[in-house]
Order: C-alpha cells, then sequence, then structure tokens
C-alpha cells in the first residue's frame, strides 16, 4: 500500500476550477516535487492534504493516506493526522507562528496534543529539535518571541514543529522563497538530511527546477490545475514530455546562464 494516492482531486471556488482532476502516488520514504507557476495548483493540493482548505472550496476525488479517505474527514479526524502523522513547512514562517506565544510552547504543541507529553517533557524535546535544526543557543530560542528571530530561525523553527512527532509525510511548501540566497541553501541542506534521518516521505512545492532536482526523486509539473507532467528528476531535465516542461527548462537554464555571466549583461 503506498502511503499517499491522490486520485482525480479537483478543488473548485464557484465556478473555477484551481485543480482540476489530479492523480499521483507517494511510496512510504520516497520525494515528489510539485512544480509550476504561481496559480498553477500546487499550494491547494497540500492544503487539500492538510485539510486546510477554506469552507468555500468545493473538493472531490480522493486522497487516500495510509488508507484512510482524507476527502470529508471531520476536521477533529484530520486535526489528529496534521502535526501528527503528516507535518507541513509552510512559506512564510512569520504568519505559521503565534506571535503571541515563546517558541518552546509552540514546538511543544504537537507533543502535548498527539503523544501526551507534559509541557515539561515538551519542553525537554523543544531543546533538542532546535539543536537537531540547528538553532545557536536553543535556551534563548525557546524563550523568544517570533519577531525576536529571524526569518531562517523562524524557518528552523517551523520545520522543528512539523518534525517533532516524527510524521510519515512531511509537506514544504516553498519554504525557502522568504529567505536570502545562503539561508535557503542551509534551509534546503537541513530538510535533506532531516528527510533522511527520519525516513518520512516528502512532497515539496516549488517554482525552482534547479531546488526540486536537488530534493526529489520525481516531479509532477503542474499548469493551471493539471499535471501535465509526471516523471523522474532525470527523465524530466533530459527529455521533458510536455511543451511547458521544455518551457520551464528553458527559462531555468537562461536564468542560471544570466546568473554565472554566460548570457552577457542584464
Amino acid at each position: 500500500m503506498s502511503l499517499l494516492e491522490v486520485n482525480n482531486l479537483t478543488i473548485s471556488f464557484g465556478n473555477k476550477k484551481v485543480v482540476d482532476s489530479i492523480s499521483f502516488t507517494l511510496e512510504k520514504g520516497s520525494r515528489i516535487g510539485l512544480i509550476g507557476e504561481s496559480g498553477s495548483g500546487k499550494s491547494m493540493t497540500s492544503l487539500a492534504i492538510m485539510g486546510l482548505l477554506p469552507d468555500t472550496a468545493t473538493v472531490s476525488g480522493s486522497i487516500l493516506f495510509e488508507g484512510q479517505e482524507l476527502i470529508g474527514l471531520s476536521d477533529r479526524d484530520h486535526s489528529r493526522l496534521r502535526g501528527n502523522r503528516i507535518g507541513m513547512v509552510f512559506q512564510e514562517p512569520l504568519t505559521a507562528l503565534n506571535p503571541l506565544m515563546r517558541i518552546g510552547k509552540q514546538i511543544a504543541g504537537p507533543l502535548m496534543v498527539h503523544k501526551g507529553a507534559s509541557l515539561k517533557e515538551g519542553l525537554e524535546k523543544a531543546l533538542q529539535l532546535c539543536t537537531m535544526v540547528g538553532l545557536p543557543d536553543p535556551d534563548r530560542v525557546l524563550r523568544a518571541y517570533p519577531h525576536q528571530l529571524s526569518g531562517g530561525q523562524r524557518q528552523r523553527i517551523g520545520l522543528a514543529i512539523a518534525l517533532a512527532c516524527d510524521p510519515a509525510l512531511l509537506i514544504a511548501d516553498e519554504p525557502t522563497t522568504a529567505l536570502d540566497v545562503t539561508v535557503q541553501r542551509e534551509v534546503l541542506n537541513l530538510i535533506n538530511t532531516l528527510v533522511d534521518e527520519e525516513g518520512s516521505s516528502l512532497i515539496f512545492v516549488t517554482h525552482d527546477l534547479p531546488v526540486v532536482s536537488a530534493m526529489t526523486e520525481n516531479v509532477a509539473v503542474m499548469q493551471l490545475g493539471k499535471i501535465v507532467e509526471n516523471a523522474s528528476v532525470a527523465s524530466l531535465f533530459h527529455e521533458p514530455a510536455h511543451e511547458y516542461s521544455r518551457r520551464l527548462i528553458s527559462a531555468a537554464r537562461l536564468a542560471e546562464d544570466a546568473f554565472s555571466g554566460k548570457g552577457g549583461a542584464l
């Protein structure tokens, strides 16, 4: 049995389909990238898996996670999976954290809710998690509020929270967009390392082809709510089958040439 099976997933707001009959499968311990331009339906797909779509969304099809159907699941039952069996790192870490709560309690929260840990036990584990995600002076970090930390530190906190309960599936939705290039590289390397160490499966959502090639084994290319190509990273880069995939790769190569100086003056 696959860890995750998405079949004919459709998400609509009124008469507008933002995700249109997409299907993909994720095996235990494997990785897939969802890639495409803004508005292609990548993030909506992730939110559907997490059960975080707004009430105005109409959803049909099937999302099977560990054999359990997620579409139509009550919010109470879905919340038993969120932060427990499924973790998510969001694009903007500041908005994903509670501005009025110290970091220690935010990391300890999932452990207290899902694992029955006491506050003391949760804070002890939070200290370990801060060290695991490479945060210096973790004691200070646990006492801090989100606004007192840098963007890179907040994103590491988001990763610590997502991994606190050893989820079977980690969803990373554009997790480095708000970070500078150096910090981006550090966070991506950290996600790679921790996913390997924890044995989690990974859905990595991005518009960046070079990043997805470094983070995943397989790629689903999305355009206007549809998956137009589903292939291994190697196949996509060497023999893209769809015209949209070819355009994405061409644009990525032009950007790389410009950045390296091969394309002449900008």
